[in-house]
């Protein structure tokens, strides 16, 4: 057995959702949100780690990180979980990441979305983007919904990403896995091949360049359903993010693509629970609707808090009402409603009543 197994097979009982190695360090894993030492585990030498780390990665991956000192991948242990790894090194040597990723999708009833996130798994075309930042638990979501579109109708799902990091099984649909570096050169030339493939619905692990992006859009505008993912904490911000990505000359013909394609923007929030024992997600959501299509078109993002309000009643919900609910629901601490939120002040009476 591998010396990581153990450290991973740790990581997968202890419920932990990270495991961190670092030449100088002992190993530590996150759990709940939190990052604490492995009890028993002594500090890292470089050398040994290094040897750790060989062992486990693809002999041409291994080149990678060895040229660029980056690099990754996915490792899988059976009957345990699947891994993504990221290697790098650091000011005392090398050091690695590994993100669970359970065997097991969690069904999306089981989350606790709300409906309004599950349902997009019914929908036939369009831009759908999951947002949020690292470790908000955007990869879940999207693997929940694309779960749920499997056991329900028959499409072909073409997946991309850097690496490949749920499996989702042949059931209703057929699937076609690819992962960047193994199976094609990058996002872009996959979009591309997608589009020539019969595709019905396109998973894009991550949209961060402009070519992704453009891609996206015009794969969506051409009557596919698109899922993607961009670190951004709003779905104002997302739309912000993706027009200024072009340059001056470009973003009023790709708001006017925007708005016709974009379907839903989720955006995601991972918070600790009030009594510290978990994690509880909280849901931005903005649908299509004639209103939306108006609002990037001209470019209004002020108008976006309104829409989504008048939206309640379609299951758009604002990220703050979420956050406020959890408070009076005590399902979060006052304080981490207060940091999370847009308008502060909301907050400070709740914040100000707490013990």
């Amino acid at each position: 057995m591998p010396e990581l197994d153990r450290l991973l097979r740790y990581l997968s009982e202890a419920g932990g959702s990270d495991l961190h190695l670092a030449a100088g360090l002992e190993p530590r894993v996150r759990q709940k949100g939190r990052v604490r030492p492995v009890e028993g585990q002594s500090v890292l030498e470089n050398k040994s780690l290094r040897l750790w780390m060989q062992e486990i990665a693809p002999p041409r991956a291994w080149d990678e990180f060895v040229e660029t000192n980056d690099l990754d991948f996915a490792y899988g242990i059976e009957g345990v979980a699947r891994f993504r790894a990221n290697y790098f090194v650091q000011n005392q040597g090398v050091a690695a990441v590994f993100r669970i990723i359970p065997e097991e999708i969690v069904a999306a009833e089981d989350l606790g979305m709300p409906t309004s996130v599950t349902d997009l798994a019914d929908l036939t075309e369009g831009l759908v983007l999951v947002t949020g930042p690292t470790g908000s638990g955007k990869s879940t979501t999207l693997a929940a919904i694309i779960d749920r579109l499997n056991k329900t109708y028959a499409r072909h799902i073409v997946t991309i990403e850097d690496p490949v990091e749920f499996v989702h099984q042949n059931r209703q649909s057929l699937f076609s896995h690819r992962e960047v570096g193994l199976h094609t050169e990058g996002f872009g030339p996959a979009l591309r091949s997608a589009i020539r493939q019969d595709a019905d619905v396109i998973l894009v692990g991550e949209m961060r360049e402009r070519e992704t992006i453009s891609l996206a859009i015009t794969a969506a505008e051409m009557g596919m359903l698109v899922f993607g993912t961009l670190h951004t904490n709003s779905a104002a911000k997302t739309i912000d993010r993706i027009i200024d990505a072009f340059p001056a000359e470009e973003q009023n013909m790709i708001r006017l693509s925007l708005s016709e394609s974009l379907a839903a923007v989720v955006s995601q929030l991972l918070l600790p629970t009030a009594d510290g024992q978990g994690r509880i997600a909280a849901h931005e959501v903005l649908l299509r609707t004639s209103g939306l299509a108006n609002v990037i078109r001209e470019g209004n993002m002020q108008m976006l808090s309104s829409l989504i309000q008048s939206g309640k009643q379609v299951g758009m919900q604002a990220m703050d009402d979420v956050l406020h609910r959890y408070v009076e629901d005590e399902k979060i601490s006052p304080r981490e409603g207060y940091l999370k939120a847009t308008e502060k002040n909301r907050f400070k009476a709740l914040l100000e009543a707490s013990p």
